[in-house]
């Protein structure tokens, strides 16, 4: 069954991070389309951000050329950009693996969403099985840095009203899908905090906290009471 992961690829030479961090109260989303040969045409959408602002960082970022204005909507604003230098000049002095970055495009996932970030760009899609997915994970933790957010399975509902925060579900869902509960266990309390990018004291501390939390939402409200 399908993935649907959300997660920061860690790169600050990734194209229009520099827009990113001049405006950092913005929304940044960017839409490539991909190819294997060159940097792809961009359409990059600004939200809440200063117009002159954003146009003075494009004038002056390498990977843009000449862009045009799409349109305008409310506090949105949206730019095609045409690629100003190739993948290997933009990219070639910062990422070693440059045919691993290329190969990403062909793999078994879709992209829906980039955000960038003042530090990289943050990717919201869907991957075929878990190969597809590691595939990601394994460029971005060899090539600057990884942080996953959200992992779930194709069709999930939203949670229940279990007690949990955000980061004790992921907690769980990580070490859930990395096979950490698995008998016999797959992967180690150190292999789950390299996954969430935190040490491994906070995991076991997230996992018993939502372990036990878990219990007293569900089994332990059946339990009758100890005798004295």
């Amino acid at each position: 069954m399908a993935l649907v992961a959300e997660f920061d690829a860690r790169c600050e030479h990734l194209p229009f991070v520099d827009v990113a961090r001049a405006l950092p109260e913005a929304t940044v989303v960017l839409d490539p389309h991909f190819n294997h040969d060159a940097l792809p045409l961009f359409v990059l959408s600004v939200t809440d951000g200063d117009q002159a602002v954003v146009e003075d960082v494009l004038a002056e970022a390498g990977e843009a050329g000449e862009y045009t204005v799409l349109g305008e909507a409310g506090d949105t604003r949206r730019y095609q950009i045409e690629p100003e230098e190739s993948l290997e000049e933009n990219l070639g002095p910062h990422i070693d693996d440059l045919s691993g970055l290329k190969s990403l495009a062909s793999t078994d996932a879709i992209i829906e969403r980039t955000e960038v970030l003042p530090t990289g760009w943050r990717h919201t899609g869907w991957f075929a099985d878990r190969d597809a997915f590691d595939a990601f994970r394994d460029f971005w933790q060899r090539n600057g840095g990884f942080r996953l957010h959200r992992l779930t399975r194709e069709g999930d509902t939203e949670p229940p009203g279990d007690g949990l925060t955000d980061r004790q579900r992921e907690a769980l869902r990580t070490a859930y899908e990395l096979g950490y509960f698995a008998i016999p266990r797959r992967a180690s309390l150190e292999d789950v905090a390299r996954e969430l990018d935190i040490s491994a004291s906070s995991v076991s501390e997230r996992l018993r906290r939502a372990q036990t939390q878990l219990i007293e939402e569900t089994v332990a409200t059946t339990w009758p009471s100890l005798p004295d």
